[in-house]
């Protein structure tokens, strides 16, 4: 089928997300992946400069992923989770475990981020209501974003991801995100929420807040504060790794930096590599253990007929091997060191307000008449210009970023970093 009637079908058939549907592109029609590269039917090749949205860790297309999933096809390819379990279900919460925090104890599956949130929320707010104890008010970060479900979405910054559902979300008590002047007003703000009562849980993005908060970056010694009045006054934490997760920042997980570690995380995206979805909730014991009752008013009612799908967990398992081999950790201090000598060469850009990076993340905010925002206009400029040099990018708004496979060459990320370069210098 030739491009333009491909391209056409698309265009009478399918509703992409995140598109504004009036002034849409037509769409690049993509046949191939490999590596760090996607190949479009005419043969020309991309470069993903931002993991196909956080989730491919370790190149498309990766033959012994690609390996595990057909094994796993060939002998149980689906199974119901609920009175039953499978190998590759149990293997994967143990893994997992052994790379969370000492304090989780128990894994609880799910199909995406955003429904990994929603598990979090329903577990933390049923834990209360087990005990009979009305405790039902969140707290959440200005500027954050967990997802397009309507409780992710509430515990969400109002903005316009979800405007439009603004009349039906519940009320959330926010924080501003810590920073070193703010820090001593965002704690006495958390007390007096606290103080107030009520308060159920606390869940926050760790160290960088992704689409809401445009790549927003803070310490994690100011999160661990937070974290430790929580823990004091029995506020329940819930942190939304499922951005940061598996080796994005640095280390194997954002929390991996924290001191205080959460009752309660919540993984998706990167967990398979990429290749399937797969939702994960791990929480500690107390929280398993309001669970177990004579009553059974007090199981928690929630599933999806995908749970623990025998083969997303294969997907995973096969990830899990993988990052847990030297050479993906040497290739992940590798970006972030180049990340972090790029940012020196562009710090004092004088069309750029700021530039960040944690890991193998680096975000560029750039100058605009406009305010910053998920919804500057110069985000299509940024695409175009970089699609038309074979890279892939996808803005937030003004906000310029780069979060690669973590196969990606040395050649592929400087040729990025150069057209960078370029760029704001005709901006």
């Amino acid at each position: 089928m030739s491009t333009g009637l491909w391209q056409e079908k698309d265009l009478h058939f399918v509703w992409h997300p995140f598109t504004h549907l009036k002034y849409a592109e037509t769409p690049i029609n993509i046949v191939r992946s490999e590596g760090s590269y996607y190949f479009d039917e005419q043969g020309n090749k991309y470069i993903d400069g931002i993991s196909s949205w956080w989730v491919n860790l370790h190149g498309h297309s990766h033959p012994y992923i690609a390996k595990k999933v057909f094994e796993q096809l060939s002998t149980n390819a689906h199974s119901i989770f609920s009175g039953f379990t499978h190998p590759a279900a149990i293997e994967l919460a143990e893994r997992l475990l052994n790379h969370l925090p000492d304090n989780l104890a128990k894994v609880f599956y799910s199909d995406n981020g955003s429904t990994s949130v929603e598990v979090a929320l329903k577990m933390a707010l049923q834990y209360w209501h087990n005990q009979d104890k009305a405790k039902t008010n969140i707290i959440a970060f200005e500027n954050a974003y967990h997802g397009d479900t309507f409780g992710s979405m509430s515990v969400g910054a109002r903005n316009a991801f979800n405007n439009a559902f603004s009349p039906l979300l519940f009320g959330v008590l926010r924080l501003p995100v810590p920073d070193n002047e703010n820090i001593d007003a965002v704690k006495q703000t958390l007390l007096n929420h606290i103080k107030a009562g009520n308060v159920c849980a606390f869940i926050f993005e760790p160290l960088v807040l992704g689409a809401g908060g445009s790549m927003q970056m803070y310490d994690a010694a100011l999160l661990d504060e937070l974290l430790a009045i929580c823990k004091q006054h029995n506020v329940i934490t819930v942190a939304d790794e499922v951005m940061t997760g598996f080796g994005r920042t640095g280390k194997f997980f954002a929390t991996d930096y924290l001191g205080n570690k959460p009752d309660i995380i919540c993984l998706s995206k990167g967990i398979t590599g990429g290749v399937m979805p797969l939702g994960v909730t791990a929480c500690a014991q107390f929280i398993y253990d309001a669970y177990i009752s004579d009553d059974k008013h007090k199981t928690f009612f929630h599933g999806h007929s995908y749970t623990a799908n025998p083969t997303a967990c294969a997907a995973a398992l096969a990830s899990m091997d993988l990052m847990e081999k030297q050479e993906t950790w040497n290739n992940i201090q590798q970006i972030a060191a180049a990340h972090t000598s790029f940012k020196e060469e562009i710090k004092t850009h004088p069309n750029i307000i700021s530039v960040r990076n944690l890991g193998t993340i680096i975000a560029i905010e750039i100058k605009t008449p406009e305010e910053s925002g998920y919804l500057n206009n110069l985000a299509e400029k940024i695409s175009a210009y970089f699609i038309q040099r074979g890279i892939l990018l996808r803005p937030l708004g003004n906000v310029l970023y780069i979060l690669p496979p973590y196969c990606i060459s040395k050649t592929d990320l400087t040729y990025i970093y150069t057209c960078i370069e370029n760029f704001l210098t005709k901006h």
